[in-house]
């Protein structure tokens, strides 16, 4: 029994293989018709809108850094239990991309992108009307796990329709959009809480949700997955409508003929989360948990508490938000450097730099002589962080086949997330008993361990399709 492949729009020559062979070398024909179309308005758009949604997230986790302050003198909450209660967002981060990630390698990506958008919609409403602290705790736990769900779909999306040549910077670009989200979060706490309490930024950041729409209508279901699920047909349709919207932006001009691509072996069909501990994989695997862990347990430990640390020194709520918008500008050039790096320099260099960068600057951070030192290294600091969390979005999707993508990339930001979790609450703890600059050494420490673990057990993607990756 014998199947054949479509010609699609370029010019392909037919390819004809025995049934035994046939899902591999769809695979893989659909890989290289994705690999050699042009960059044009039509990938970007893709792009953008998954970008804006990540953007409206970035908006409702990063708010709790300038209403905490708000929230724990309402409540009347200690240190420690603010901590807690910032960190049940991460509890459900953690089960949200924990989850997320398999199910969208099981049931496709459009689909699970859609349902996190209206778990976090839902979620941040019901902090707006929160009468208590366990009953907001509870809200932000459904308002992370909205959250989680979305992060490693997004990564698979974006990378599996990218090409090559453009994939690493546009992965990067799209994390630039949180330090904007946490800017647009910070300019919307400042407006409204000039005029009502902290209960109107959550209501106002449940009206995005409706973007979901967007998702529905304007984003296809990845032709790689399709292929890899066996649903060869759908695969080839989605893949000639795309082939088809790229060549009407190239003004009918013929699209380059496919290069020939490595087919990726594989056995028995594992559950996708056996994957990631496959031959192979496994080193990958225990590399990207342990800088993903030691990255978020120092990045969320320290900028979770930036706003309270700077009304604790004695500004007002309205001047710690001001200040915390300043020292997160510095975030927009650390991600667009970070950006061009990832394709001059690679993946693994850049990590390198970002996250040590962060230590550095962790460090002088909390051991500031003055308010001006507290804001100059406060930048620096941003600048750094907001690195760092480009090339690691970009990084974390490109290590796993498509089969197990976001499971890879879901349950690197589940693990994450446990270190997401462990640094507000430990801060929040170590604060009143080692003061700011012990906060601000763990942090430090934090990041020279993930440092560490890109230097020796990285490997570098730079350059290199998604199939020769996971060759």
């Amino acid at each position: 029994m014998v199947g054949e492949f479509a010609v699609p729009i370029g010019g392909v020559l037919p390819e004809t293989v025995t049934e035994a062979g046939s899902a591999r070398a769809s695979d893989v024909m659909i890989a290289a018709r994705l690999e050699r179309l042009p960059m044009t308005q039509f990938q970007r758009n893709i792009f953008l809108i998954i970008a804006t949604a990540w953007f409206f997230d970035s908006i409702d986790l990063g708010s709790l850094t300038f209403l905490l302050g708000s929230i724990k003198t309402e409540f009347g909450l200690t240190t420690a239990q603010a901590g807690l209660l910032s960190s049940m967002s991460f509890v459900g981060m953690f089960l949200g991309a924990g989850i997320s990630g398999m199910l969208a390698d099981r049931f496709g990506r459009k689909v699970v992108f859609q349902v996190s958008m209206i778990f976090w919609g839902l979620g941040s409403l019901w902090c707006a009307y929160a009468p208590d602290a366990t009953t907001l705790g509870y809200a932000r736990l459904l308002l992370g796990f909205g959250m989680g769900m979305e992060f490693p779909v997004a990564l698979a999306i974006v990378s599996e329709f990218l090409p090559t040549a453009k994939r690493g910077r546009y992965l990067a670009i799209m994390e630039g959009f949180w330090p904007l989200g946490f800017i647009a979060a910070g300019c919307l706490s400042y407006v409204l809480l000039s005029y009502f309490d902290w209960r109107a930024v959550f209501l106002a950041q449940a009206v995005p949700a409706v973007f979901l729409f967007a998702i529905r209508f304007f984003v296809p279901e990845s032709p790689r997955w399709l292929a890899d699920r066996g649903r060869h047909a759908e695969a080839d349709r989605v893949m000639e409508e795309i082939e088809a919207k790229v060549s009407a932006r190239l003004d009918g001009r013929p699209l380059p003929e496919p290069q020939p691509l490595p087919a990726q072996a594989r056995g028995e069909r594992r559950f996708s989360f056996l994957e990631l501990w496959s031959p192979g994989y496994a080193s990958r695997t225990v590399m990207i948990w342990l800088t993903w862990f030691f990255a978020l347990l120092g990045f969320y430990g320290l900028t979770t508490w930036l706003g309270a640390l700077l009304q604790e020194a004695g500004h007002s709520v309205t001047k710690s938000v001001v200040y915390t918008i300043l020292i997160s500008l510095a975030g927009v050039p650390g991600f667009i450097t970070s950006a061009i790096l990832v394709e001059r320099w690679g993946r693994k260099p850049t990590a390198v730099l970002m996250l040590l960068g962060s230590a550095v600057a962790a460090y002088l951070y909390g051991h500031s002589p003055s308010f001006g030192w507290l804001i100059a290294f406060g930048l620096m600091m941003q600048f750094f962080l907001f690195g760092m969390w480009s090339v690691l979005y970009a990084y974390t999707p490109e290590l796993y086949p498509t089969r197990a993508r976001a499971t890879g990339a879901g349950c690197a930001s589940a693990i994450g997330r446990v270190g997401s979790l462990i640094g507000p609450y430990a801060i929040g703890i170590i604060l009143p008993t080692m003061g700011h600059g012990g906060v601000f050494a763990l942090g430090a420490g934090s990041f020279v361990i993930a440092a560490m673990s890109v230097a020796f057990l990285g490997i570098e993607t730079k350059g290199r399709s998604l199939e020769a990756i996971s060759h």
